[in-house]
Order: structure tokens, then sequence, then C-alpha cells
């Protein structure tokens, strides 16, 4: 019988799957594009025919690539885009809204009273970014008609008939009791939601059917959020640790072991898988524009592209007196700021396409800087290190302000497609449950290890300049007195 397992990580982007050997590694790999469409009001949405043919088509890729059978399927999911959808049929009946989707501000305004309560709830900030207030919408503004889900549940029925989703995905929803990992009532009841037929919820390892979609049956086992598959996938499997995936934005998580707790810096608490019946709980914290914004010097001419950072930004010694806010989507962990936009200031006649690298990977690397701060805050000691993942730790110029703000180790995986990697260990778990978390992850090692390059002194200074401009930034954006 084969050991290989095919491992299917659905992405904003795309999708992207591995046929994976536990002794020959990634023997088979396939990719799929997904284009979501920008629109007025902070509309992101996909055509969910387009994720589930993803899904498939790249599934498809890795397993004529491999040439050979796989034992079971893992699935990690994009966690916060959710449609409605008929669940006789399985039909789509709305377009799937993705999680940088702000329409449900209103929601949010609406729900502020109750924003403390369901932040103890759920540990999760109220924020459109979050599924709940996506799924309030779309039955106010939409349809009333068949269910609304997160992608995932949608997914897997459509792959296997089941309607399940894992604790990690649902605890993205803010619809989760932190502590008992099951659906809350009372948030339930906040969000007008109480009578929807929600999924059950599973261990992110363990049999939910049998899916014909790629060939033969084979049965899905391993289901879970993107970035707490990269999280398992970086072996983060002990308190202290944390991980960063640079991508469309940027998600910095720190495990907290079998405790669940409510972030008193800003932070999002929430499940980060659940085996066997035990659940593992992390910190979490996004930056929202990371890749999209160097999409967006891309746009402008500046650089051609991620791959053009270091060559651009090694043709001055420093962004000299420009500085860069990057909330081109608004801010989010700690500050929790969807309406803010970002900033560029400093701007002289000698300022050219160097200086504005340098003053975004500055910028970007300030903002991940303080998310692990307020890490560092919530756990009670510091972080020791930093292990990255993501397209854009090709570029050592970001790397290096990244270590020189956090003044720890920043080590890059060796290993590409960790959130598929996460999940093809956790169909692995879920066909073998004997095996432990670490057996059956590949061994873990760096590509490239940075070292801090500047001293304690200078790192906070630079710090400090970056939240004099989130300040101004703030200032000249007074919040509306009815969102948290």
């Amino acid at each position: 019988m084969s050991r290989a397992v095919l491992a299917v990580d659905q992405g904003t982007s795309g999708t992207k799957a591995l046929v994976i050997c536990p002794e020959r590694g990634v023997i088979g790999a396939g990719t799929a594009p997904v284009a979501p469409r920008h629109g007025p009001g902070g509309s992101v949405e996909v055509d969910p025919e387009t994720l589930l043919a993803s899904v498939v088509d790249a599934g498809r890729q890795a397993l004529a690539e491999a040439g050979e059978p796989v034992a079971a399927v893992g699935l990690a999911n994009q966690g916060e885009t959710v449609l409605a959808w008929d669940p006789a049929t399985g039909e789509p009946l709305t377009d799937a809204l993705v999680w940088q989707d702000r329409r449900a501000e209103t929601v949010c305004a609406e729900l502020a009273p109750h924003a403390d309560e369901l932040a103890r709830l759920t540990g999760l900030p109220l924020d459109p970014y979050f599924a709940a207030p996506k799924m309030a919408w779309i039955r106010r503004e939409r349809t009333r008609e068949g269910m609304v889900t997160t992608s995932d549940s949608w997914l897997v029925h459509r792959l296997t008939g089941a309607h399940v989703t894992d604790a990690a995905t649902a605890g993205r929803t803010q619809l989760l009791d932190l502590d008992t990992t099951d659906w809350s009532p009372r948030a339930l009841d906040l969000y007008g939601l109480a009578d929807e037929r929600l999924p059950e919820i599973v261990d992110t390892a363990g049999p939910v059917g049998l899916t014909t979609a790629f060939g033969d049956p084979i049965p899905l086992t391993g289901l879970i959020v993107d970035q707490q598959a990269a999280l398992l996938a970086q072996s983060v499997t002990e308190p202290g640790a944390a991980k960063c995936t640079y991508g469309t934005g940027a998600f910095l998580l720190a495990q907290t072991g079998t405790t669940p707790r409510r972030s008193a810096n800003g932070l999002v608490g929430c499940v980060a898988w659940r085996l066997g019946g035990r659940t593992s709980y992390c910190l979490d914290g996004q930056v929202y524009t990371v890749a999209s914004a160097v999409r967006w010097l891309t746009e402008l001419g500046v650089v051609s592209g991620a791959a053009d950072l270091d060559r651009i930004g090694s043709t001055v010694p420093d962004s000299g007196s420009v500085a860069f806010v990057p909330a081109l989507a608004g801010l989010a962990a700690p500050w929790w700021r969807g309406d803010v936009r970002g900033s560029l200031t400093g701007l002289g006649l000698d300022t050219g396409p160097g200086h504005l690298v340098r003053a975004l990977c500055e910028g970007i690397a300030a903002q991940v800087a303080e998310v692990a701060r307020a890490a560092a805050a919530d756990l009670g000691r510091p972080l020791t290190t930093l292990r990255v993942d993501g397209g854009l730790t090709r570029s050592a110029l970001l790397m290096q302000n990244q270590a020189d703000l956090l003044q720890i180790p920043v080590e890059v995986s060796a290993i590409p497609d960790v959130t598929a990697l996460g999940a093809g260990a956790l169909a692995r778990l879920g066909l073998e449950p004997g095996l432990t978390a670490e057996q059956a992850l590949p061994h873990w090692r760096p590509a490239a290890v940075y070292e801090p390059a500047i001293g304690a002194d200078e790192a906070a200074e630079r710090l400090e300049r970056f939240r004099t401009e989130v300040a101004a930034l703030l200032a000249r954006t007074p919040a509306d007195p009815r969102v948290p």
C-alpha cells in the first residue's frame, strides 16, 4: 500500500498540490490559478466553482507527475472566505466573499457594543476580516436560502458529501467558543445566525469521507486553515516559538500550547489544531498588505516584481528620509483599523526607486515586529526565534530588516509550500493515528539564517520612528465611534 499522500493548499491567488512520500519527499506537484475580483466598497469576490476546479486541477497534476496512487488527501483552506450554497445540490448561491472583503463593516458597526463579549467568547476582535460578519452580511444583502459557511465546508461537501469543518477553521469565524471548541450559542445569536445549519466541527486529522475527484476513491483525512498548516509544517509545536508567512499579507502565529489565550495586546487567540480531541492554541497577528504592496510598487513601475527588491534596494545605502506605512488595505493587528490607508512621507527631489523599496521593506518588517512584540507581551516572555516562509522570504533585504528590528534570528524555511506540507502531515496523522505530529513532519531545516546586524538601541529608534508615523496616520483618520 502506498504511504504517499496528496496535500492541497487552496489559497487566495491559486491552489498548490503536492504528492508527499515519507521516504522520498515531494514526488509530484501541481498548481492552478485563482483570480479574485476587487470591486467598490471593499468588495473582493471569487467564483466558488473556480476554487473547486483549482483544487481538482492542481491535485490531478500532482498525481500525474507522481505516477503512483496515494493513501489519503489533506486540504488546507483560506480560512475566512465564505459563501452561501444549496445543501441538496451543492450548487453555490452566491460568489465567495474572500477574506479581504470589507463590506461587512456595517455588521461590525452594529455589533460594536458586544465587541468585548465576542472577544472573550471567541478570542477574536470584531472585524470584517473574520467569517461571521461576512456570513451575516450575505444573509442580509444576498440570500436567505441554503446554507452559509466558510469555503472549506463547501469544498469538502463537493469532494466527499460530508458537512464538516475543522476546529482550526471554525476558530476563524468568531462563532466558536474558544474554551470548548464548540459553536457558541451566544455568538450565533448576536450575529443572527442561530438558525443556521452549521457544519460539524471535527479534528484537524481524521477520516472525513471518500473523494473520487482525483480518480480512484481516496480518503480525505486532514483539514486545516492555511496559516495553522504552516505553523505545523514549521515544527512550531511548543509555546514561545513563532512563525511568519509572507504572502499577500503577513501572518505571524505564536504557539501557546494547550491553554487558550485572550490577547491583551491586539492579537487573535485561536485554535492551532485539534488532534485526538486535544486542542493546541496559538496567538495570531496579521499584516494585511505585504506582497500586495510589492505588486502596487510594480504597477507604479518602481520595480518589475518581487525578485527586483534586492537589486533596486541595493542602489542606495538606506531609505534616506523616506518612511512608508504600507497600510494600503488598512491596519490589522495590533491596531485593527481597517479604515486607515497607508502613508509615504519624507519624499524629496533626490528620492529614487531604491529609497522607496527600502522604505517598503522597513515598513513591512516594522509591522511584523509590532505583532511579534504584542505576542511576546501576551506570552510573558520574548520570542527567541522566528521561522519564516512565503515568497518574499527570498528578499535578503526584507529578511535582514526583519532580523534587525526583532533583534532575534530569522530562520528561512528550506522547504517551499509549507502550507501544503502541513496539510500533508495531517493527512498522514488522520490515516495513521498512532503517529506523533513530529513523526508526520519532514525534518525542519533553515535555508538561511539572518542574524541582527544592528544593535538594540538602533532597532528601538527605528521602531519608534515607525510608531510615530503610525500615530500620525491614525490621528489623520479619526475612528468611527460605532466601530470598536
